[in-house]
């Protein structure tokens, strides 16, 4: 049993960290503080796991971070890495099914069917309209006879009837990222279940899921404006990087992958070697880690894929994406910069603090507050991504009889003021002290400690990153601050895209 002291030790650490002046913190002492609670150990089939010892409360919270997104869908594949995020609340063999030895012969027959389906269907010669219609016949009856032994979402459910909270997931375009909490005495339950979707996941309801996908694009993107510009504003600032490729795949792409084809990215990028879990809460290291051993040590060893992402040049002039819409009109624009481990990260954080953080910062003041051009501006880094060299990006929505020009003009402006002037000691000090104060409030939560934990253990090969980037923030000068304004926020190296309102079509004849 935990001691009372142990049980109190972190909210106590926490509020008396808080209480000092912020300004004069060094992250070091909090980094110190987790390395005495912190063990990391790779397993020998290459999962790396990390964990943290947080005795407060009889949980505890784990995030998976897989080192493959959207930017590792094959061409003419987009949504693979999304379309697995769902498969892996499917089940297993013994998780999911009424009887899995019918259910594979079932799923085989679907496979089959959709495969000869797709042959004919994509045929540009010969194709013979009746057969593909008997054919996608056979491919839907097939489904219909695997979907009678599927017990619908028993892998979430099982952890629900155990105490678990927060199950969820998400797809990014670096990574894919899943996570929930449980109670202390269930570790053994967690490192099965895990340990078991990603062994031997079961591609069951695949075709629904990927109908379900299909929609989540109507609406992000299809059926919305503000979706169909970043769509185009992306596709325009990368003309090589797969950050050009939109995360949830286009209409097409949708329509045309299968199973075979997200089973083939699983085998691929699925591997412990490319793998991060970070467990935090009331856990013995000395008796979990191996236990988790025993279980995720199950999963097959195979080698770490690599990188063959394809670097994007250097811009060398300006590119504008303009979209007619019978909508709000909107203004972005964005500037390539250096990925999240350039040596200038910290300053670009710097930045992203002063023209976007709330109401004190410059383009709320200017664009909304002072001069009302705007009902939002803001401005932000890491787009659509961190991984990579990315965008520094602003975006503002006019006020009402204001122009998307306008907001260029006025955002230029601010641009300038960064190049030419010194931001104030004060103005940079309160970025400092916001992102030391963000950082602490950040830790107090299991869940999102793990998932800081794990993504930084997985993009830097150490956890003590979450730290240390604070630190270089904290050294961030004024000088730097202009030094790198004026090497990124340049004509040549600018995106812009637009929404101009158009009028709505006219019904009738």
């Amino acid at each position: 049993m935990k001691s009372k002291i142990a049980r109190i030790f972190f909210p106590a650490l926490l509020l008396c960290l808080l209480a000092l002046p912020l300004a004069a913190q060094d992250m070091s002492q909090y980094m110190h503080e987790f390395e005495k609670h912190i063990t990391v150990k790779t397993l020998p089939n290459g999962l790396t796991l990390l964990v943290m010892e947080r005795p407060e409360a009889p949980v505890f919270s784990f995030f998976t971070h897989v080192d493959a997104g959207s930017v590792q869908d094959p061409k003419g594949q987009s949504g693979l890495a999304h379309m697995f995020e769902h498969m892996a609340f499917k089940g297993t063999p013994t998780i999911g099914t009424t009887n899995y030895a019918k259910e594979k012969v079932a799923l085989d027959k679907v496979e089959a069917a959709y495969q000869a389906y797709d042959a004919e269907r994509l045929k540009t010669i010969g194709r013979d309209d009746k057969k593909v219609a008997a054919l996608e016949k056979a491919w839907r009856d097939a489904i219909a006879d695997a979907d009678q032994y599927v017990i619908e979402n028993q892998f979430g459910r099982i952890i629900e009837e155990n105490g678990g909270e927060n199950l969820n997931a998400f797809t990014s375009n670096d990574e894919t990222g899943y996570f929930y909490a449980l109670p202390a005495n269930r570790t053994e339950l967690w490192a099965y279940l895990e340990s078991e979707r990603f062994r031997d996941p079961v591609f069951r309801e695949f075709y629904k899921e990927r109908d379900v996908v299909h929609e989540e694009r109507r609406l992000r993107v299809d059926s919305a404006p503000i979706g169909r510009l970043i769509e185009q504003f992306v596709a325009a600032a990368f003309l090589a990087h797969p950050y050009h490729n939109e995360g949830i795949g286009t209409s097409w792409e949708l329509d045309n992958f299968s199973e075979t084809d997200a089973k083939n990215f699983y085998a691929k990028y699925y591997v412990p070697a490319n793998m991060v879990t970070a467990v935090v809460g009331d856990v013995n290291r000395a008796t979990f880690i191996p236990m988790a051993e025993k279980y995720l040590g199950r999963l097959k060893k195979e080698p770490r894929p690599v990188d063959d992402t394809v670097p994007e040049p250097k811009q060398i002039g300006e590119r504008e994406v303009v979209i007619k819409e019978a909508s709000q009109p909107i203004y972005l624009e964005g500037y390539h910069r250096p990925d999240s481990r350039d040596q200038d990260a910290a300053v670009y954080d710097v930045i992203a603090d002063i023209m976007s953080k709330g109401r004190v910062s410059r383009l709320y003041r200017s664009l909304v507050r002072d001069q009302k051009l705007a009902i939002a501006a803001q401005g932000g880094n890491y787009f659509p991504g961190d991984k990579y060299p990315n965008l520094f990006f602003f975006f503002a929505v006019p006020n009402r009889g204001k122009t998307p020009e306008e907001l260029r003009a006025a955002i230029h402006k601010e641009i300038e003021r960064l190049k030419t002037e010194d931001v104030s000691d004060e103005e940079l000090q309160s970025v400092k002290t916001r992102a030391k104060a963000d950082l602490i409030r950040s830790l107090a939560d299991n869940t999102d400690l793990a998932q800081a934990l794990g993504t930084a253990q997985a993009r830097f090969g150490d956890w003590r990153e979450v730290f240390r980037q604070i630190d270089r923030m904290d050294k961030v000068t004024k000088a730097d601050v202009r030094r790198v304004a004026n090497q990124t926020f340049t004509g040549s190296n600018r995106t812009v895209a637009i929404i101009e309102t158009a009028a709505p079509a006219q019904g009738g004849k």
